[in-house]
């Protein structure tokens, strides 16, 4: 499997991804908004886009399908309830779903619910390191938000139930460069987080472009959102909402964090 990760430089600072069989030279193009960029990158790989994949319904994600339709008659692949919510849809898929990249790559389908109630990660397991097409799910050292269409409660389920089990050794493939600021909320939560004050520094005023890609293992470290039970986070957590239990439970802490967020 040949990941290309493509940085469009947008306000919304948007990971899009092509993903691609080295003996085929068939590719997947996750999320191109920026269409110019995924048909130039894959051109310059010699590479043909055979199909993309919607994480889920957002604008942002889907902006770019109509021109790489056009352009290479890709077929377009989302949740299998988001048909109503994306333009053009030739598949719907659910979980335990494998989408098929060429000869070499396989791609199972996560049913990942909580940014928004259609959203599809995608795995790839069986190569030479694991990796998570994350969409707007999680992102380095951060989870997505619930604004628009989402529920955290089905967030934090998520975490629980499917990403927390992954193999740690995991690579994360986010939406969204969002690291630097996420690591900053996370030494708001969690002042003497030493795993967040060292990677700081490095990602401060980064290039995404070039930024580092993080496994699991590494997130459990300084992704607030999976230290539910760090004594630092909860003592800072009970400043916020004093009415917060002696002993909060896991899903209490996720949503007092992700609603703080909100706001951050």
């Amino acid at each position: 499997m040949i990941v290309e990760r493509i940085w469009t430089g947008n306000a919304y600072r948007n990971y899009n991804y092509l993903v691609a069989c080295g003996e085929t030279g068939e590719a997947l193009a996750i999320d191109p908004l920026d269409h110019g960029k995924c048909l130039a990158a894959a051109k310059r790989n010699g590479w043909r886009i055979t199909q993309i994949l919607n994480t889920h319904e957002h604008h942002d994600h889907t902006g770019g399908n109509a021109a790489v339709v056009a352009a290479t008659g890709a077929k377009l692949i989302a949740h299998h309830k988001a048909g109503g919510r994306i333009d053009g849809v030739d598949l719907g898929v659910k979980a335990g779903d494998v989408i098929k990249v060429g000869k070499t790559v396989e791609l199972e389908c996560l049913d990942t619910p909580g940014h928004t109630f259609c959203h599809i990660c995608l795995r790839a397991h069986g190569g030479a390191q694991p990796a998570l097409f994350a969409g707007d799910t999680l992102f380095n050292a951060g989870a997505g938000n619930c604004h628009n269409g989402g529920d955290p409660g089905a967030l934090y389920d998520t975490f629980v139930q499917q990403l927390e089990s992954l193999p740690d050794d995991t690579l994360l493939y986010p939406g969204h460069d969002y690291i630097e600021n996420n690591l900053k909320f996370t030494l708001a939560r969690e002042p003497d987080n030493a795993a967040a004050q060292a990677l700081l520094p490095q990602v401060t005023g980064h290039d995404p472009q070039a930024s580092i890609v993080t496994t699991l293992a590494q997130e459990k470290t300084f992704n607030t959102f999976f230290r539910l039970t760090s004594a630092s986070v909860i003592a800072r957590l009970r400043e916020a909402f004093p009415d917060l239990p002696e002993r909060p439970d896991r899903r209490t802490v996720f949503l007092k964090l992700r609603e703080l967020r909100n706001k951050w």
